[in-house]
Formats: structure tokens, C-alpha cells, sequence
């Protein structure tokens, strides 16, 4: 696996690209994406989606989800996404329905969140690829190896980010965030199996956008 990603990305990872469990992640991965053909998402040119749409030092906003949606088609390297034209999953049905009662915001007329990544938000997935129709199932390739390092990366070396995490597996990664450099808001997940008891009406959307005016930074046009 080739890794080609965003150039501060680039440098601020670099001991990570170096390291010799990266070298058995890329691996497994590109082993994953040979025996399987069209049967991996997102289109291996987009695994490092988020980094590219989102450069280290424009980051405002961290969304954590967990895999890649594992059916055709549908993913795009940016967690809850999915391109123009794709049925939007539940999940993301889910959020823009907060985003509505949150902050007024019309629901879009598709579910594609570059348009929030190009702002700083950064869509990042615990796992960046996944097996079609079998979830968390590159779990244990070292992806979260991987985006923890990420996730501590940002936390360390910048400041004044909110970090949305939504569900239990996001909330792990929140251990290595310091809540008196960050806003880290946290919430059951958005699936419908989780999202009435606590996702709806968390206010997270309004909630940063406070914080980052307050710390001198646009806010987000959800």
C-alpha cells in the first residue's frame, strides 16, 4: 500500500509511516484488497480521504466513527458519508436530523460531508477499510494503532479542537485527549439503535461551534 496523503499529514506521521507495524498494516491491507476485488471500501485511492480533504494544520473539528460503510458503493474514506447519488445510511439520517433541531439547518439533498471536511471537519474511522458486508472486520489489521496515533497527534501538537465522539468504541480514543486543551463532547452513537437514547438532543453541532468562536476560529456551516 502506497501511502500518499497530505503533506503535513505526511511529516507529522512520519515516524508512524516509518515504524514496522505500519509496514505490517500496509501489508495486510494491500494483501486484503488483491484477494478481494471489488470486495474492500473505499476505492483504495480513498482510504486516506479525510487526511487529504482535511490538512493537519486546518483541523477544527474531529468526528470519530468506526468502519467504513461495508456495502457497494457507499464509502468514501470519510466517516458517515457518502457520495452524491447514494442512499443516505440511517446513521447519517440520523445526524442531519440533530444538525436540523441543533442549529435550523435545512437536511441536504445528499449525504455527501466533504463539504463539512473542507471546513475542518475531520471524518475519520477507527478503521479505514473494511470487508464488504463484514463489519469491524479489518479491526484487527492495526488500523487503530493507526488512528490513535492520529487522534494523539492532533491532540498534542494543536489546540482549541473539539473532538465529537459518538458511541463507545469513539469514546475510547478520548483517553488520550486533554480536556483542558480540547472541548471533547461525547454521546451515544447516532444508529437508530442508540441514537434516541442520548444522540438526539445532544446539541454537539451548536456546542462547537460556541467553542471554536470563542477560541477565534470560523464556525462550522453544518
Amino acid at each position: 500500500m502506497d501511502v500518499r496523503i497530505e503533506k503535513e499529514w505526511g511529516r507529522q506521521l512520519a515516524p508512524v509511516f516509518q515504524s514496522d507495524w505500519f509496514a505490517r498494516l500496509a501489508r495486510g491491507v494491500h494483501a486484503e484488497y488483491a484477494a478481494n476485488p471489488g470486495a474492500v471500501f473505499p476505492p483504495a485511492c480513498e482510504i486516506f480521504a479525510a487526511f487529504d480533504l482535511t490538512p493537519f494544520d486546518d483541523v477544527k473539528v474531529v468526528i470519530l466513527g468506526q468502519d467504513p460503510y461495508h456495502g457497494p458503493g457507499q464509502a468514501n474514506g470519510l466517516c458517515f458519508s457518502v457520495a452524491p447519488g447514494v442512499a443516505m445510511p440511517p446513521s447519517l439520517v440520523n445526524i442531519f436530523k440533530e444538525v436540523h433541531d441543533d442549529t435550523g439547518a435545512p437536511m441536504p439533498a445528499d449525504g455527501d460531508l466533504s463539504r463539512w471536511a473542507r471546513q475542518g471537519v475531520l471524518l475519520l474511522n477507527a478503521s479505514l477499510t473494511v470487508r464488504a458486508h463484514q463489519p469491524k472486520s479489518h479491526a484487527y489489521l492495526g488500523w487503530e494503532q493507526f488512528t490513535d496515533a492520529a487522534v494523539r497527534t492532533l491532540a498534542e501538537k494543536r489546540d482549541g479542537l473539539v473532538f465529537l465522539l459518538w458511541g463507545s468504541d469513539a469514546a475510547r480514543k478520548g483517553a488520550m485527549i486533554d480536556t483542558s486543551r480540547h472541548l471533547v463532547l461525547k454521546s451515544p452513537h447516532p444508529s437508530p439503535l442508540s441514537a434516541y437514547r442520548g444522540f438526539f438532543g445532544n446539541h454537539h453541532f451548536s456546542r462547537a461551534n460556541e467553542y471554536l468562536v470563542q477560541h477565534g476560529k470560523s464556525p462550522i456551516i453544518w
